[in-house]
């Protein structure tokens, strides 16, 4: 039985200490070489309180999206995928048996994942491919079972594959021309695909999803045409922008940015209508006004959606990939195949997702330098974090000194008892709501030292008011509303939104604190900025109703 073990990372390629006393000897395994060598002795240590919590990252992302490649094999080589010749394949001793990988999707599912899809390769290549999606589909806590698939071979399958229990699946088409499927897919098939996304249709998935890598001067003049393909079908065509891969031959000249694909559309079609997506979703969604189907946009490597990141990647050959541009890969087969046990794989997956970096790490010098002309991050929009994903404060020495002001509000949900002690000045601790006024404007002022890497701002106001329920407020499940609202203003180089929401989450909190006693069941809510002035984003309020909190008529 394993009992213990050492994590010892370092950047890529990292390695794992496995202490192993069932063999009495102390395994080394190296991710480069893959294999293992022999030293001696080990100790213990318990991780079970540890495998209770969810897959998280360093930077609070959860992990419930596991990706499975089924197969390394195609029967295509589409061009941005793979080059003609193919590629090195695994040995089929090397790929993961259907046992190992159902013990590896218990596991993750153990761990907190929800969502497992199925790749490749191409899947429908696998022969045992029903028999996988029953067992994934059976395994305890997986809510959803996709899978992606060129379509091709799919259609004699798909009915089988429906009662196994596939959920949701994407299928891969990149033009609605034949020739030109040829030439990208260097196959002939998309008559049978199109019959496909029809037997899928019928099959009830819905939305269908239709995966299109678009490339300039490929088939970026088929934007309008896909959109059509949604005319009258309840399908969702995802315009992807081109991403490298090993012998794609990718080249920043052949990427379509998502915003020029989106701009080609309203062109043809004027406005479309936004949609909202998913958490944790990859892309921005729309709609043409009349149609059944809409249209999403996945921005990777323009508008990178790595601050969401919820994706793990399992390789054919059981290689645990924490980011699909990573470099580093652990091989959770070679620790099924020493013996490890569970506790202990859990311990090595959540390891490497402790090494997964803030952003992903594809795209050329190129793009990078096209991405700053335009005033936009090469590879993450988190403007906390610089080109290699390092945390830093902001430079805004070079921003206009102007007038900048924020109001941001929250609720404190109260019982009806306290809202009357409030009123009344009746609590034992004295005028609550004033020290929660004073507590908050001295919020405000601190922020620099409460939130890292803001900026210090000398502020002109920083003003919370409470607004008591009246007496007649109708109460919802037994409660009613406090409404808490700060008001900040500065003259500075950068905004004062978030003096605003320290402002008032520090008054709500006052506030909790003076009146716990009298109420333990208070819940502090809906806070966020409704309104702002001043800097590049211009003036809005998202208040209904409500009015901009104005700048001086000083000019600066």
């Amino acid at each position: 039985m394993i009992l213990c073990r050492h994590l010892f990372m370092t950047r890529a390629p990292f390695s794992v200490v496995i202490n192993n006393t069932q063999l009495n000897s102390h395994l080394w395994y190296s991710e480069t070489s893959r294999r293992y060598t022999n030293n001696v002795n080990g100790h213990a240590k318990n991780q079970s309180g540890v495998d209770n919590l969810p897959l998280m990252d360093l930077l609070g992302r959860k992990h419930d999206y596991l990706r499975i490649s089924l197969t390394e094999r195609c029967n295509l080589r589409c061009q941005y995928c793979m080059p003609a010749e193919g590629v090195p394949l695994c040995g089929r001793n090397e790929l993961l048996s259907r046992d190992e990988l159902s013990r590896l999707v218990r596991l993750f599912a153990s761990l907190g994942v929800r969502k497992v899809r199925l790749t490749g390769g191409e899947p429908t290549l696998r022969p045992d491919l029903a028999d996988v999606v029953r067992e994934v589909a059976a395994t305890d806590g997986i809510a959803t079972v996709a899978m992606t698939s060129n379509g091709v071979a799919l259609a004699r399958r798909l009915p089988a594959l429906r009662r196994a229990g596939l959920g949701a699946l994407n299928l891969s088409l990149d033009t609605l021309r034949e020739d030109r499927y040829e030439r990208m897919a260097r196959r002939p098939g998309l008559r049978k695909v199109l019959a496909c996304v029809d037997l899928a249709l019928q099959l009830d998935y819905r939305p269908l999803k239709i995966n299109t890598v678009l490339m300039k001067g490929f088939n970026d003049d088929e934007i309008c045409d896909f959109a059509e393909f949604t005319k009258d079908k309840d399908i969702e065509v995802r315009f992807i922008e081109f991403m490298p891969f090993s012998g794609n031959a990718w080249a920043d000249a052949r990427l379509v940015p998502g915003d020029e694909a989106l701009a080609a559309l309203r062109n043809r079609y004027g406005d479309l209508v936004p949609l909202a997506a998913p958490s944790c979703g990859t892309a921005s969604l729309w709609r043409v006004p009349g149609h059944v189907g809409r249209l999403g946009f996945i921005s990777s490597m323009t508008r990178p959606f790595c601050g969401s990141c919820n994706r793990l990647r399992l390789t054919a050959d059981g290689g645990l990939k924490v980011c699909l541009f990573g470099a580093d890969e652990l091989s959770l087969r070679d620790a099924l195949r020493a013996g490890v046990a569970d506790d202990d794989l859990s311990a090595l997956v959540r390891a490497a997702l402790r090494r997964k970096r803030p952003q992903h790490a594809a795209g050329s010098p190129a793009r990078r330098a096209r991405a700053a002309a335009t005033g936009r991050r090469g590879y993450c929009t988190l403007t906390h974090l610089d080109a290699e994903g390092r945390a830093r404060m902001v430079d805004v020495g070079a921003k206009p000194v102007t007038r900048r002001g924020a109001r941001a509000e929250c609720v404190l949900l109260v019982s009806e008892k306290l809202a009357r002690l409030l009123r009344g000045a009746g609590l034992s601790k004295g005028d609550a709501t004033t020290v929660a006024q004073v507590a908050g404007a001295l919020g405000a002022k601190r922020t620099a030292d409460l939130v890292p890497l803001c900026h210090p701002l000398p502020l002109e106001l920083a003003r919370v008011t409470v607004e008591l329920p009246s007496a007649t407020a109708s109460p919802r499940d037994g409660r009613v509303s406090v409404k808490l609202a700060c008001e900040t203003r500065a003259t500075s180089r950068t905004g004062v939104e978030m003096e605003a929401l320290t402002g008032c989450a520090v008054a709500a909190l006052a506030l909790y604190d003076m009146c716990k006693s009298v109420d333990r069941h208070m819940t502090i809510g809906e806070l966020r900025v409704v309104s702002k002035f001043g800097g590049a984003s211009g003036d809005w309020c998202l208040a209904e109703g409500g009015a901009l909190p104005k700048p001086s008529s000083e000019k600066y």
